[in-house]
C-alpha cells in the first residue's frame, strides 16, 4: 500500500491516541469526515493498522521488574523452532519474542512482579520449553524509553 501524507498523518495521530474520534482525526490531518474514514478503513483492511489497544502501567500493576531473556536451543530443525514458538505463546509473563543474529536463537522479554517470581518461572516454565539448551537472563535496572509509536517518515 502506498502511503500519501494525509495517511502518514493519520497514522501519526492514532499511534498517539487510538480513542480519538473520527471527527477529531480528520480535523487534525486536514480532511473531511468520510474521506478519512475511508483511508483508515482500507488501511485496517490491509493490515497497516494491526488493532487498537489500551496500554497499561506496569509499575502501577506492580509488574515492575522487566528481564531479557537469551535463548539457545539445542536443535534448529523446523519442528524445534516451531515447538518452542509455539509454546512461548502460550505463556502470559513474555510479553516479547524475536529470533536472532548469531550465537543466540532467541531474545524474549519478560514482565514479572519480583525477581523471586522470575526465578520461578525460569525454574519451573522457561528452562522446560521445547529443545532450551541454555538460557541467559539480564534485568532492566531502569526503563530509558519505553514507545510503542513506529517513526513514519515523510517521504
Amino acid at each position: 500500500m502506498k502511503l500519501d501524507k494525509f495517511d502518514r498523518e493519520i497514522l501519526r495521530v492514532m499511534q498517539k491516541d487510538a480513542t480519538i474520534s473520527m471527527a477529531d482525526l480528520s480535523q487534525k490531518v486536514g480532511l473531511t469526515h468520510t474521506p478519512c474514514w475511508r483511508r483508515v478503513k482500507k488501511m485496517e483492511a490491509e493490515g497497516l493498522i494491526r488493532q487498537k489497544v489500551t496500554l497499561l502501567n506496569s509499575k502501577k500493576l506492580n509488574l515492575g521488574v522487566s528481564v531479557f531473556i537469551y535463548v539457545t536451543l539445542k536443535n534448529h530443525d523446523g519442528d524445534s523452532l516451531t515447538d518452542f514458538e509455539a509454546a512461548v505463546q502460550e505463556i502470559d509473563e513474555i510479553v516479547e519474542c524475536h529470533t536472532t543474529s548469531g550465537e543466540k536463537d532467541y531474545l524474549l522479554k519478560v514482565i514479572v512482579e519480583s525477581i523471586e517470581e522470575y526465578e520461578h518461572l525460569l525454574k519451573s516454565t522457561l528452562t522446560h520449553l521445547p529443545s532450551v539448551d541454555h538460557v541467559s537472563s539480564t534485568f532492566a535496572m531502569k526503563q530509558v524509553k519505553n514507545t510503542t509509536e513506529l517513526p513514519i517518515k515523510d517521504i
